[in-house]
């Protein structure tokens, strides 16, 4: 049996520019829950990103995000956060921010995307590291499909990212039937 790794939805490297990764996170089959999935493959329908980005689906890899984690300079996490706040917000945190907000584990044999940050930062290979979320409606159920309210926040989700690749110089190029 193989190992399951992210799929690389789009790269190409150039070694004078910051190596930036967007990863979208989430479980598919659990509706809003897959929302970072679902719209990393909605970017990669709808931009082409300069040779230094690469767009990648990290679903639930967990270590297996390890390497994709380890191999850029600036990685920004497009993904959930299950918040009191109201369905639909979105945020915007530093991995510092995160980290002030973690729980303590409670359960040693289940691996969440922060234990692979860790990991990545005791190898000395933790990229710089931004967060943008959303609160989800619904995550409980299964679900193929996004919430009609979640997808309606793809458009606050892209102004947020499209303003952190400009802060490192990027400029995504919109295609003609988006």
């Amino acid at each position: 049996m193989g190992i399951i790794s992210p799929i690389v939805i789009s790269t190409v490297h150039m070694a004078d520019k910051d190596r930036i990764t967007i990863l979208g996170l989430g479980n598919v089959l659990l509706q809003d829950e897959g929302f970072g999935v679902h719209f990393v493959r909605w970017l990669e329908n709808n931009y082409r990103v300069p040779e230094n980005v690469k767009i990648v689906e990290g679903g639930t890899l967990g270590y297996g995000l390890l390497d994709t984690v380890c191999s850029c300079d600036r990685l920004l996490v497009i993904d959930v956060i299950k918040a009191n706040e109201e369905p639909g917000s979105v945020y915007r945190f530093t991995k510092e921010e995160v980290d002030a907000q973690m729980l303590e584990p409670t359960s040693a044999h289940e691996v969440s995307f922060h234990d692979v940050l860790c990991k990545a930062e005791l190898i000395d290979e933790l990229p710089e590291c931004v967060f943008l979320c959303i609160v989800p409606y619904k995550y409980k159920d299964m679900g193929l499909e996004l919430t009609p309210a979640i997808r309606k926040k793809f458009s606050d989700v892209e102004r947020l990212l499209l303003r952190e690749l400009s802060l490192h110089g990027v400029q995504p190029r919109k295609l003609d039937h988006a």
